[in-house]
């Protein structure tokens, strides 16, 4: 009997050394043992002390399981590494393992994986800082009560994030602290070593109120994406049962001071909202490229989901990625002008993006945007086709050469397939113009004047050409 001593309960490094010298001594699953942290011990009657290494008799894993195990690692689930050196003993014999996604230790797995990968942006999303000042200045310390061993695997989120802050995140299991030159870990934390509150939560709380929509309260949706266990350290959260008692009211007085249309739009059948809304949930925890880890959510797509008309963008921008909606930053203010001078309403369609999360590189306190790679582009065409297949519109409107990309599955030039109808192999009619940003890049003032006015008359020919279809 083997049995490894991890150094930490998230000691990635640690198990994949051991369990490559296992595996490529022929080590059975079965005849290992594996501890972690503090519960790591000898037997009583002792073990065998791992095989010696030999180089150059490893084997090569795809980079799918490397991830996969990274995530997974981070369960707490007592059986994790052992579960990931079955599957790494199982893949060795078995090189198209993960393509086999009705295997049930690789579902497994994933299970595990995914559930980290929801802890880690839930972290990221619930994470509120509270001010105090010290010795050196203001100093910003939260509390967190993660599911999982996600602390260290966060941190450089974190650093990333609030570079210019100095910060401590307190969680019962370990603390991160950043001084802004270093990052350091400390002991596990109680609530009370925290601070109970701030002057900002006042006017944080008062934000939250005036946002707040009745009209589009979704109780159900609304717990799953925010469950209850993270309301007792959410300042806002403070609000939410007088919020929640009072829509009802609040949503009968909009109605009765709200103007009549002329016509309701029609109504979608089926339970496409249902799916949509599981789509989305599902999307908020994806880790299908590198993008995620850096960007604050995943920012999916928004509209009536029978719209005859969708739009893909590139990306989320900055204000996006903290707003977690599309085209709400300046692209997206010019996108919404245009389309009003050319007549098309914005309300009837549906827009989304080719990826899902912000990329950037950091300049300062400034994120500065960077186009997706083709990877990437490739990698996020899964969810775009699950949002098209759902919608079914007529027309979907590529802005820019990555959405175009992602539309076609390949790469064009814009001068090239601008203007013209191309027809897409689910039925629906593609037309590819510019981005809205690329108006707003443009040096030259006059050269913006023309190149809105030509992206105005590509919208509204696209309008018009929605009109004609039978």
């Amino acid at each position: 009997m083997y049995r490894v001593a991890l150094t930490a309960p998230d000691d990635f490094d640690g198990w994949r050394d051991a369990a490559r010298r296992l595996a490529v001594n022929g080590v059975d699953p079965a005849d290992v043992v594996w501890q972690a942290g503090e519960t790591a011990g000898g037997d009583l009657f002792g073990d065998a002390p791992l095989p010696p290494d030999r180089p150059g008799a490893g084997f090569s894993v795809p980079r799918a399981f490397v991830d996969l195990a990274q995530s997974a690692i981070l369960h707490r689930d007592p059986e994790r590494f052992a579960l990931l050196y079955a599957l790494l003993c199982r893949l060795r014999d078995r090189p198209g393992l993960m393509e086999d996604k009705a295997d049930p230790l690789l579902r497994r797995v994933d299970i595990l994986a995914k559930a980290v990968r929801r802890d880690i942006h839930k972290m990221r999303a619930f994470v509120r800082f509270r001010a105090l000042e010290d010795a050196v200045g203001p100093r910003f310390v939260a509390w967190f009560e993660p599911d999982h061993h996600i602390v260290r695997a966060n941190a450089g989120f974190f650093l990333r994030r609030f570079a210019t802050m100095h910060w401590s995140i307190l969680t019962p299991e370990a603390s991160i602290h950043w001084d802004g030159e270093t990052l350091s870990e400390g002991p596990g934390a109680s609530r009370g070593d925290a601070p109970a509150d701030d002057p900002v939560e006042d006017l944080w709380k008062g934000y939250y109120a005036a946002i707040f929509n009745p009209a589009r309260l979704k109780t159900k949706a609304m717990l799953s994406e925010m469950p209850k266990k993270y309301w007792r350290n959410l300042p806002e959260a403070a609000l939410i049962p007088d919020l929640v008692a009072g829509a009802q009211a609040r949503e009968a007085a909009m109605i009765a001071t709200a103007p009549l249309p002329e016509k309701a739009p029609p109504k979608r059948q089926g339970n496409a909202a249902t799916v949509w809304a599981a789509l989305r949930e599902e999307a908020m925890t994806c880790a299908r490229c590198p993008l995620h880890r850096d960007a604050t959510q995943t920012v999916f797509g928004e509209g009536p989901l029978d719209a005859p008309l969708l739009f893909i963008g590139e990306q989320p921008g900055d204000q996006e990625d903290l707003a977690g909606r599309p085209f709400v930053g300046p692209a997206g203010r010019l996108f919404d002008r245009a389309l009003a001078q050319a007549g098309v309403d914005r309300s009837r369609a549906y827009v989304t993006n080719a990826v899902k999360h912000f990329k950037f590189e950091r300049r300062g306190k400034r994120r500065l945007h960077q186009s997706p790679d083709a990877g990437e582009i490739e990698a996020c065409r899964w969810w775009l086709k699950q949002e098209i297949d759902l919608v079914r519109p007529r027309i979907i409107v590529a802005l820019g050469a990555s959405a175009a990309r992602a539309m076609l599955g390949r790469a064009v030039t814009i001068s090239r397939a601008r203007g013209q109808a191309i027809a897409l192999d689910n039925g629906a009619e593609g037309w590819v113009t510019v981005h809205p940003s690329y108006v707003l890049r443009l040096p030259d003032e006059d050269r913006r004047k023309e190149e809105l006015a030509r992206f105005v008359a590509d919208l509204r020919g696209i309008g018009e050409r929605l009109k004609a279809l039978p």
